[in-house]
C-alpha cells in the first residue's frame, strides 16, 4: 500500500514537499515515483527512482523545479516542488513498479506503462 501526502494550496513561487509511505513492501526494491493528472488532461509521470546506476528519470517541463528522493529507513519517497505554478495544480500520485533503466524506458514508464501499484493522490492547488 502507498499512502500520499503533502498536498495543500500554495501561491505560485511557493514549494511543497509530497510524501509517500509504502507499507507492506520495500520500496528499495522497486521503481518509484510521482505521476500527476490535471483537471481535462492525461495522467503523467514527473519524477522516479529507479536505478541508482543512472540516477532519477524527471519529466524535461518539471527538471529544474521538482526533486525526488528516498529515505530506506522510513520506507517513504519525498517531492520536493520549488517554484510552483498555477500549471502545476494536479492531483499528484505515488507509484511503484519493477524497476527500469531511465535513460531507455523513462518516456514508457511516464505514460504509466511499467507502473503496478498506485496510491491515492493529493491535491495540489496552486494560485497565482
Amino acid at each position: 500500500q502507498l499512502q500520499a501526502s503533502g498536498g495543500g494550496l500554495v501561491q505560485a513561487g511557493g514549494s511543497l514537499s509530497l510524501s509517500c509511505v509504502a507499507s507492506g513492501f520495500t520500496l528499495d526494491d522497486y521503481a518509484i515515483g510521482w505521476f500527476r493528472q490535471a483537471p481535462g488532461k492525461e495522467r503523467e509521470g514527473v519524477a522516479c527512482i529507479s536505478d541508482l546506476n543512472y540516477g532519477p528519470y524527471y519529466l524535461d517541463s518539471v527538471k529544474e523545479r521538482f526533486t525526488i528522493s528516498s529515505n530506506s529507513a522510513k520506507n517513504t519517497v519525498t517531492l520536493q516542488i520549488n517554484s510552483l505554478q498555477p500549471e502545476d495544480t494536479a492531483v499528484y500520485y505515488c507509484a511503484a513498479g519493477p524497476r527500469f533503466r531511465p535513460d531507455i524506458y523513462g518516456a514508457t514508464w511516464s505514460q504509466g506503462r511499467l507502473t503496478d501499484f498506485w496510491g491515492q493522490g493529493t491535491l495540489v492547488t496552486v494560485s497565482s
